[in-house]
C-alpha cells in the first residue's frame, strides 16, 4: 500500500481500506484458485495494483462512465481502478469463470459496488455498450480492437479523448503494432512509475 501512496493520494478511507487488504485477500483466494502466477504474489502492489493504475495516471474517467474490462483475469485492471474511481462502473469479463468467482469474493469482502461480471467472451456480449474498454496482457493488439470496436458507445464525454480501447502491454510492440494496422497512441509506463518492473512496458491508447 505505500507503493500506490508514493504515487497516488486524496483516497477517501474507503479507498485506504480496500486498497490495504487486497493484498491479504488476493494470497488467500489465490491459494484456492491460480490467478496470479506464484513468483508474482508477493510482488501483487507492484506488478498487479499499481500497473492497473497506470491507466488512472493518464485517464481521468468521469462519474457514470461504464467500462469493460476485456479478459481481466482475476481482476486487473478492472478491480484496482473500480476502487480508484467509485462512481465508474465496471464491467469484468472473462471467458474462464472460475477467475470471475475470485473477482465476486474478492469485491464482496471489500464492498465494491460498482463492479459486475459476466463469463463471456467479449466477442459474444451483445446489446451492451462501453465508454472506454480496458485490458491488460490479453491477446494481439488486432484482435484486441476487433472486439472492443462494437462494444464502445459512439458519443464521446471525455473532453480531449475519443472513446477507444486502453490497454496495458509489454516489450518490443512494433510488429504487433503494424500487424493490426492501427496508428495507437503509446506511453511508456516508467515515465510514470520509476520502478524497474515497469520498464518496457506500455499505455497503448486507440481512439474510437
Amino acid at each position: 500500500m505505500e507503493l500506490i501512496s508514493t504515487y497516488f493520494s486524496d483516497f477517501s478511507t474507503t479507498q485506504l481500506n480496500q486498497f490495504e487488504k487486497l493484498g491479504s485477500l488476493y494470497s488467500e483466494w489465490n491459494e484456492k484458485i491460480n490467478v496470479i502466477s506464484r513468483k508474482d504474489i508477493s510482488e501483487l502492489y507492484e506488478r498487479h495494483v499499481l500497473h492497473s493504475l497506470s491507466i488512472a495516471a493518464e485517464f481521468e474517467f468521469l462519474p457514470g462512465f461504464e467500462i469493460v474490462d476485456i479478459g481481466t483475469g482475476g481482476g486487473f485492471p478492472g478491480v484496482p481502478l473500480a476502487i480508484f474511481f467509485p462512481e465508474v462502473h465496471f464491467h469484468l469479463v472473462d471467458s474462464i469463470g472460475k477467475k470471475l468467482k475470485v473477482v465476486d469474493a474478492i469485491c464482496s469482502e471489500l464492498g465494491i459496488k460498482n463492479v459486475t461480471t459476466q463469463h463471456i467472451r467479449a466477442e459474444q456480449i451483445k446489446n451492451r455498450k462501453f465508454d472506454f474498454a480496458v485490458s491488460r496482457a490479453v491477446a494481439p493488439l488486432k484482435e484486441l480492437w476487433s472486439w472492443s470496436r462494437p462494444l464502445l458507445k459512439k458519443e464521446n464525454r471525455m473532453p480531449g479523448f475519443k472513446n477507444g480501447l486502453i490497454c496495458l502491454k509489454g516489450g518490443d510492440l512494433a510488429q504487433e503494432i503494424a500487424e493490426s494496422g492501427l496508428k495507437p497512441f503509446a506511453k511508456s509506463i516508467e515515465q510514470i512509475f520509476k520502478e524497474e518492473f515497469f520498464k518496457d512496458k506500455f499505455i497503448i491508447y486507440v481512439p474510437q
